[in-house]
């Protein structure tokens, strides 16, 4: 709130251009990946809020500048003057009603993002559930601000598709491609051609042109715990998608990959794992730990071999020695938790970190070379 009075006080000349993101899932994903398009585009561009730096540590207020900002529903709930040029609404899913009470009040707080925009601003809002597809709605009809809806789900007749991971352009009326995410090594999955679709989006309303966002994309370096590849033995990869903390987020690592060897659990949320039904098949076995480890057991029983392990190296060890046993190829050793990490870890950080630290203790030493 301090450092929207602060935009607040400058003269329009002088104000600096804020981007701020918010959404159940992908906040940090799209925040670094529109910070990294700008820098690679030779802009000012200083990253921070919700992720990395306070925004009150960024550098000075500077007219030349660009803020992208990560906003929790948490961090909205106490701003009140911050008017953003361009604010980003992925998607919304039930979480922290811990804090909101309801879908409802959590919608409230996360639309607050553009409660202080006016006609000069550009709102990015997400077509792929029911919420977002609400809001984008709403702003479409009833908000001064233009409205750009982004899907990886639909082609949208107006907007930005990235749908199975070709981006197109259509904001105005007619489809432009503009390139293949597949070519963009951190930009796996569908919940990532989103998050592309988003940061093109918002990056298109700052100035970009298109060949300049799509290097951007291809040159995105990727976040960690979020997919990560932490290494490779025998053949088999190992992926550390440690942010999932909730069911949605974790149903995008087991969209992207199939003879999964899937390593959940920790401190449930309140609609566990039974959503990820559909995507089932995908698993060859789960290895499950922390407390929610026998009502997972539970929902996947018949439908999906698990074995409990309680802790994340027990885990580790018993998913590599089943998916060395089998020597299929393409196997993949997932840790997408689908909760919370409270009951074992400090948090998703410190889990995803003693995950890479297990992977890294089992690859084989590189070969000394002796003169």
């Amino acid at each position: 709130e301090l450092f929207a009075r602060a935009v607040q006080a400058l003269p329009e000349r002088a104000r600096p251009k804020i981007v701020a993101i918010t959404g159940t899932n992908g906040k940090s994903t799209t925040t670094a990946l529109i910070g990294h398009i700008l820098k690679q585009a030779g802009r000012d561009a200083r990253v921070g809020g919700n992720i990395g730096t306070g925004v009150l540590d960024l550098a000075a207020l500077h007219s030349n500048a660009t803020y992208v900002l990560e906003m929790s529903s948490y961090q909205l709930d106490l701003v009140k003057s911050l008017r953003c040029d361009v604010a980003v609404f992925l998607n919304l899913s039930p979480d922290h009603l811990d804090r909101h009470g309801s879908m409802d009040g959590y919608q409230a707080a996360k639309m607050r993002i553009f409660q202080n925009q006016t006609e000069k601003d550009v709102a990015v809002v997400g077509f792929d559930d029911v919420y977002a597809q609400s809001i984008a709605i709403g702003l479409t009809a009833k908000g001064p601000q233009r409205v750009v809806q982004i899907s990886s789900t639909y082609t949208l007749g107006k907007g930005i598709s990235a749908v199975d991971g070709r981006l197109y352009d259509n904001q105005s009326g007619k489809a432009e491609f503009v390139g293949k995410l597949d070519e963009c090594p951190a930009l796996l999955g569908r919940h990532n051609y989103q998050n592309a679709a988003a940061a093109y989006a918002a990056c298109r309303a700052l100035g970009l042109d298109p060949g300049t966002i799509m290097a951007g994309l291809r040159s995105f370096p990727g976040l960690a715990h979020r997919m990560e590849a932490v290494g490779e033995i025998d053949g088999i990869r190992f992926i550390n998608d440690s942010k999932a903390t909730n069911a949605q987020a974790a149903e995008q690592a087991l969209r992207s990959f199939k003879n999964i060897y899937w390593i959940a659990g920790g401190v449930p949320k309140a609609e566990g794992i039974a959503p990820l039904a559909p995507l089932f098949p995908n698993i060859t076995k789960a290895y499950l730990i922390g407390q929610a480890e026998d009502a997972f057991a539970a929902t996947l029983h018949g439908k999906v071999p698990s074995q409990v392990c309680g802790a994340l190296d027990r885990a580790v060890e018993a998913a590599y020695r089943d998916a060395k046993a089998a020597g299929e190829p393409g196997a993949v050793i997932l840790l997408s938790p689908a909760c919370a990490s409270f009951d074992q870890f400090k948090d998703y950080e410190q889990r995803g970190d003693v995950f890479r630290s297990l992977v890294q203790g089992m690859l084989p030493a590189p070969l000394k070379v002796t003169a």
